[in-house]
């Protein structure tokens, strides 16, 4: 998927005792999905900004610009 531009945050939650997943580009939870091993939120990650940039579209709602970084 050529969308997949966006910035996808992975950080440790002792509290819940595995890795969350958030995509800071997108307004809304701050937490979109998790897993145990970081592998695993990378994949559950890269499933879950799939499944958001196909709601945005069914319902016609633009998507966010992504934050771009640029290399010096």
């Amino acid at each position: 998927m050529t969308q997949l531009k966006y910035s996808m945050v992975i950080q440790w939650s002792d509290e819940d005792d595995c890795f969350l997943v958030g995509f800071p580009d997108f307004p809304g939870q701050q937490w979109r999905t998790h897993g145990d091993t970081y592998e695993l939120a990378v994949s559950n990650g890269i499933e879950a900004l799939e499944s958001l940039i196909m709601a945005y579209e069914a319902t016609g709602e633009s998507l966010p610009e992504p934050t771009v970084c640029k290399a010096a």
